[in-house]
């Protein structure tokens, strides 16, 4: 009963919270929040580069180009391609791949490339499904593996605790996190202050380390072993795994808060921390066990083993909150069932809980600890869905480019080119660690796909025939006044669709026939953009015999409450008395048709989703006990 609305709609002036609060203060809560999982990389992404699937020699040559690598991969791809350019690419504010895809589709309509970009973006978020279930195993294991690292005998307790804490943190998600995510920024803003210090410790003790940012260093290593180097790329992206998250929170913070937090902060700490890991490693070479624990002087090790493992946790969290997030943006741009949506604070819309996800999510983390064990067997899963989420941003990002920006071609190809050149070189090392877990994600990705995109065909297949058989409202509302008695009271029903007669006041006339003295039909559209104007939210059509057609605009970010809507209305036969209106719904039951619309596999997980989607009446927020439900049937 939601769809994208056709209308131009202004967005809410100063919604957005970069307006309302101090940069600096925003700055640390985008610490918190956005760096989690960039920012737990040192845990083991230097580590596995030499010590992975693909082994490298620990020589001077490799330590300085592995460093070279990682410090130009953070400056091209999180600086230049994500906070100087895409994060420029905002849809009212808001940022990640559907933010993005709704953007480019209100801005260019149907043209013959838009499927493909559609089908991209979908992709895309598919993928993230895939990430958001290794990001806190790998982010929680490599955390808490420190505890064999200082006390060995205790290494058997590393996946127990693991498990442990992960629990915890899927347990606590129905409570909300506003309270704790208070604290988030201050403990990531420490976290990082002592990786930072531990790193110039370290290369104080071998400053000839500081040479490794040339970027001669990284070319150097590509002539010295070319396969190797090649090779290393699939876990040297460790390092930018997160990125994306820069622009998908961007929303919750602003643009400059997180470029300003990255610039400042994030990106001196960690380029400091794999420095110092390098000099480390070029220093004992017996550090590779764990250079990110072994920087520790003795007296720290379990404090830092502490903070780090919080730091895991916060991560792990934003990955979380990310999940449920782009569902609810999925469901309200119509690529996924309703799903039920708990909203855990009262004074933030943004504070939301699903617990099929939340189980979900958390059924699909414990069974990778259980089964892969040790973050570096992770890793091997982990960077495909990074990297290929990388990759489709950098596609949607050549649009914005070409189509929307309209920048010159001798501007935008070479950029273009040069992002193309390092996601694909990324993504095809990637690819390389299929054999070795790297189809997990591939895998979870393409069944988010499949449904994701088996709902969108078959809702709208299931539209059209509706709208085949459906009756004109003004020619129902004439012959409809004339042969029904009309009690009191309001009757609202609700639709998909702004055109046509529904179903449930079809049946409701055929079967009870009587009409209320008001009767609503009611559609919920939802926009290309996260939020919508009071001015904009409402439009209602008097049909006349007391008939009345209203449509409540609402965007992809925003609580589709209609009770709330409907006691802001006006000019709808007067306000409405909750105690006197009733809803009527209408839930359809698929049936076989003789010319399928799509392959009968589809259908059947199609007519699965639509069983097994939450109802109308938990999603609207409807009073339970002022709803009609009335069934009806339609062949796809």
């Amino acid at each position: 009963m939601s769809d994208t609305a056709p209308h131009e709609i202004r967005e809410p002036a100063g919604s957005h919270s970069e307006h309302s609060a101090s940069l600096t203060k925003l700055a640390v809560g985008a610490i918190g929040v956005v760096f989690g999982d960039i920012g737990t990389s040192p845990l083991y992404a230097f580590r596995e580069t030499f010590s992975g699937h693909h082994k490298l020699e620990l020589d001077p040559q490799h330590i300085y180009g592995v460093i070279s690598l990682m410090f130009w991969s953070m400056m091209l791809v999180v600086t230049v391609k994500y906070v100087m350019i895409i994060m420029r690419a905002d849809n009212k504010g808001e940022g990640g791949s559907l933010a993005l895809l709704a953007l480019i589709n209100s801005k260019t309509g149907d043209r013959a490339w838009t499927k493909g970009i559609v089908l991209l973006g979908l992709f895309a978020t598919a993928l993230f499904y895939g990430d958001s279930m290794i990001t806190p195993a790998v982010s929680v294991l490599g955390a808490v593996e420190g505890i064999g690292v200082y006390a060995p005998a205790f290494s058997r307790l590393v996946v127990p605790l693991a498990i442990a804490i992960l629990l915890f943190l899927f347990v606590i998600q129905r409570y909300g996190t506003a309270r704790v995510a208070a604290l988030f920024g201050p403990i990531m803003l420490l976290y990082f202050g002592v990786i930072a210090t531990l790193g110039v410790i370290s290369i104080l003790k071998t400053p000839t380390i500081l040479f490794a940012l040339s970027p001669h260093y990284a070319l150097n290593f590509f002539l010295l072993d070319g396969r190797a180097a090649f090779l290393s790329l699939g876990t040297v992206v460790l390092a930018v795994t997160g990125a994306e998250a820069l622009y998908s929170d961007m929303g919750h913070f602003g643009r400059k808060p997180i470029g300003m937090s990255w610039l400042v902060f994030v990106l001196p700490a960690l380029i400091m921390n794999y420095m110092g890991q390098g000099a480390l490693l070029m220093r004992e070479p017996a550090a590779l066990a764990s250079p990110f624990y072994l920087l520790a002087p003795q007296w720290f090790n379990w404090p830092l083993l502490i903070l780090a493992t919080m730091a895991a946790c916060i991560a792990s969290q934003a990955v979380i909150t990310g999940a449920n997030s782009v569902t609810q943006q999925a469901i309200q741009l119509g690529f996924m069932p309703r799903l039920k949506i708990e909203h855990t604070s009262a004074s933030q819309a943004g504070q939301i809980y699903i617990p099929s996800v939340n189980w979900g999510l958390m059924v699909m983390v414990i069974l990778l600890v259980l089964v892969f064990k040790t973050s570096s067997n992770l890793t091997a899963a982990y960077g495909i869905a990074v990297t290929g989420a990388m990759f489709i941003d950098t596609c949607l990002l050549a649009v914005v480019l070409t189509q929307l920006w309209k920048w010159k071609p001798y501007f935008a190809l070479p950029l273009l080119a040069i992002f193309f050149l390092v996601d694909g070189a990324y993504l095809s090392a990637n690819l390389t660690k299929v054999p070795d877990g790297g189809w997990f994600p591939l895998l979870i990705g393409a069944i988010v796909f499949t449904f994701l995109t088996t709902w969108a065909r078959g809702r709208k297949l299931m539209r059209d025939r509706m709208a085949e058989v459906a009756l004109p409202i003004e020619i129902f509302a004439k012959s409809a006044h004339n042969s029904a008695v009309r009690v009191p009271g309001t009757a609202i029903f609700m639709a998909s669709s702004t055109g046509g007669v529904p179903s449930a006041l079809l049946h409701n006339i055929k079967h009870n026939k009587v009409l209320h003295e008001r009767v609503v039909i009611l559609t919920v559209l939802i926009a290309d953009m996260p939020y919508v104007d009071l001015d904009c939210r409402y439009e209602i059509h008097d049909l006349g015999q007391g008939f009345f057609r209203a449509i409540i605009h609402y965007g992809f970010m925003e609580e589709t409450d209609v009770p709330a809507a409907l006691k802001q209305m006006e000019r709808c036969g007067g306000m409405f008395d909750m105690m006197q209106t009733s809803f009527f719904l209408s839930r359809q039951t698929l049936l076989a048709s003789d010319n399928p619309g799509m392959p009968i596999w589809r259908e059947k997980i199609f007519a699965w989703m639509l069983r097994n989607a939450a109802t109308a009446m938990e999603f609207f927020r409807l009073p339970t006990n002022r709803v009609v439900e009335l069934g009806s049937q339609v062949k796809i």
